[in-house]
């Protein structure tokens, strides 16, 4: 054992800012309120529900997660945010119909007392949306400072001791990093010239930043990934966490997929096709931003398989991912999965998976994890990338001179680990030779 990082502790309350009251914010924070008032579980989140092994398997020291480290207390947070429509959290969260409606009522007024502020939004990198409640500034450094601006009121009106900010926003079209994005002091330029090249998810986490806010990209979107947003995160000791959180039809593959490679069975084909009716279903639905999904889903495998150590298992793989607008289904997604394998002598076999999920439920946990383990990483001074919370995301932020790990167990393991050091308990390493020897 060593000694324990020093935590600051997680007194007060939490303010947190989602960036788009969706579906999957307004489930989230429905949710949230429904667990603390004893209504309901909060099942599929890590922070909540889970466990962790300490020292070995004999010692039978296997704590709560929220017991082991000190977390935020759901009862000390605070949600608000800001969407281009005007309609109050319950009502933004009838008009997803992801929760039933006797379910809302229980935290109607609760849920009524959000109201979004004004969002920063361009619909140049957003097409199948546009909405009322937006900001005007006379360039995109007046609206940063505007955000800026809203994070100090919001936190003064609350009392909050510290603040987490979390893109929930739709799918942006997809961009390349540029000259813009490479300093900071090209960055601010940048934003007083209204620069094509950043979006409005930079803006916000541009403001998320210079206030001190952890940050976390649950979309795909080339937002907090770029050298300018690195060096201040960096500047500012702030936790850095994304991208596109991981919930339906990745989370499979990142399940199966290493598998399938640990038992050396190679793979000829993955096809993969999704339904949905949301709101995101709707911007996918757009070539552009479906161009930024597509990027996120489809890079998982050539990592998890790694191709270039083995060639003859998985270098001709072919990959097809598609995801089809389909406004019947809502939040629910369908999710196909068909997976042509090669076994002993290279006999062909076949793998089919239909996942019939809801998109927002399983998307919400990782919200509520993302917020109290970033909120976690500030208060022990971990700043920048942290690649621990891969776990989360399908397409994990990673220093540039390693490979992003996807296999979901290794993530996992990475997480846990990293909580037994900041608590200075052995790390585990599976080895196991203690009990033989």
């Amino acid at each position: 054992m060593t000694s324990p990082v020093q935590i600051a502790p997680a007194s007060g309350k939490l303010g947190v800012l989602l960036v788009g009251l969706g579906a999957v914010s307004t489930t989230t924070i429905a949710g949230v309120m429904a667990i603390r008032r004893g209504l309901a579980s909060p099942i599929g989140s890590l922070t909540q529900m889970g466990t962790i092994r300490l020292g070995k398997r004999t010692e039978g020291r296997a704590p709560k997660i929220n017991e082991f480290v000190p977390l935020a207390s759901l009862n000390d947070i605070v949600f608000g945010g800001w969407d281009i429509f005007e309609a109050d959290c319950y009502a933004a969260a009838r008009t997803a119909g992801v929760l039933e409606p006797a379910q809302l009522e229980q935290v109607r007024p609760e849920l009524e007392a959000i109201k979004p502020m004004p969002a920063v939004f361009d619909q140049r990198y957003v097409k199948r949306l546009d909405g009322p409640n937006v900001k005007k500034g006379k360039n995109k450094r007046d609206l940063a400072e505007q955000l800026i601006a809203d994070i100090r009121a919001f936190k003064a009106k609350h009392g909050c001791d510290r603040m987490v900010m979390i893109w929930c926003g739709s799918t942006e079209v997809y961009m390349k990093e540029t000259a813009v994005h490479a300093t900071i002091d090209s960055f601010e330029k940048g934003l007083e010239q209204s620069d094509d090249a950043i979006p409005s998810s930079m803006v916000y986490a541009y403001a998320a930043l210079r206030e001190g806010l952890p940050f976390a990209n649950a979309a795909p979107n080339l937002t907090a990934d770029i050298p300018a947003m690195l060096q201040l995160a960096a500047k500012m000791k702030s936790p850095l966490a994304g991208n596109d959180m991981k919930t339906g039809q990745t989370l499979i593959k990142t399940i199966i997929a290493p598998g399938l490679k640990a038992r050396l069975l190679g793979v000829k084909g993955w096809y993969s096709t999704n339904i949905l009716g949301n709101r995101d279903g709707e911007v996918l639905d757009d070539p552009e931003s479906f161009k930024t999904k597509e990027e996120s889903k489809k890079s998982a495998l050539d990592y998890i398989f790694q191709p270039h150590l083995y060639p003859e298992l998985y270098a001709d793989l072919t990959h097809v991912v598609r995801i089809n607008y389909y406004p019947p289904r809502g939040d629910n997604k369908e999710g196909w999965d068909n997976i042509d394998l090669i076994g002993w002598l290279g006999y062909p076999m076949q793998l089919k998976i239909n996942f019939l999920c809801r998109d927002s439920i399983l998307a919400a946990p990782i919200v509520l994890d993302s917020v109290m383990f970033l909120d976690l990483a500030k208060r022990a001074g971990m700043s920048g990338i942290q690649e621990w919370l891969s776990f989360y995301f399908k397409s994990p932020m990673h220093a540039p001179e390693v490979y992003p790990e996807h296999d979901l167990f290794i993530q996992l393991m990475k997480l846990k680990n990293t909580l037994r050091y900041l608590q200075g308990e052995d790390l585990i390493t599976h080895l196991g030779r203690e009990y033989y020897d």
